[in-house]
């Protein structure tokens, strides 16, 4: 089984050190971290734009992000195991290729990896395929697995079976709240 990762939210964990990022930056208590969590899930664009946030802001709050050390953020619970399990595992991100190089490898995870495609690359953003088009022809992908809507989009219209990871949006073949439950729920042969 081929597999193409998202690595925000689906490989690392990730999203709790940028939500206190922004809680940070806004300075502003009567707004729930769940809040700011749920807005920075769906993007980093459309987060900014509904919490009415400056360039300043924005600015600080993106070099924040890149600052962040790799032991800081972590893998999700059973994920060694399921990359273990894959013939090949790729990724495409929209994060900077050297940031996700030393977070991988820190955790030990650059070994799993065949390919990539990163946010500096020069694709254009999900959910567009041509990222998902040049790593399904070299690779052959079976699935692709992502934590929100953008991530599985261009792998249905390239015919890649999908799964969401602690996402229940409709339109996925899988879903998975653990990586224990891989084997359980994924069936692709």
């Amino acid at each position: 089984m081929n597999i193409l990762w998202d690595f925000d939210g689906t490989l690392i964990d990730t999203y709790p050190a940028y939500t206190a990022i922004v809680r940070e930056v806004m300075g502003d208590k009567k707004v729930s971290d769940e809040e700011i969590f749920c807005h920075l899930k769906e993007s980093f664009s459309h987060a900014f734009h509904h919490f009415k946030l400056n360039e300043e802001q924005i600015r600080t709050i993106r070099m924040s992000a890149r600052q962040l050390r790799p032991n800081e953020l972590n893998p999700f619970p059973g994920v060694y195991e399921v990359l273990k399990q894959a013939e090949k595992n790729v990724i495409m991100t929209h994060k900077e290729r050297d940031d996700v190089l030393s977070i991988l490898a820190f955790h030990k995870l650059d070994g799993y990896f065949t390919d990539m495609v990163a946010g500096d690359d020069g694709y254009p953003r999900k959910p567009h395929t041509a990222s998902y088009e040049y790593l399904h022809e070299k690779h052959k992908l079976d699935l692709a697995i992502g934590d929100r809507e953008i991530d599985i989009l261009p792998a249905k219209k390239l015919g890649i079976r999908t799964c969401l990871f602690q996402n229940e949006t409709p339109g996925a073949d899988y879903y998975l709240n653990h990586y224990r439950d891989f084997n359980k729920k994924i069936k692709l042969y």
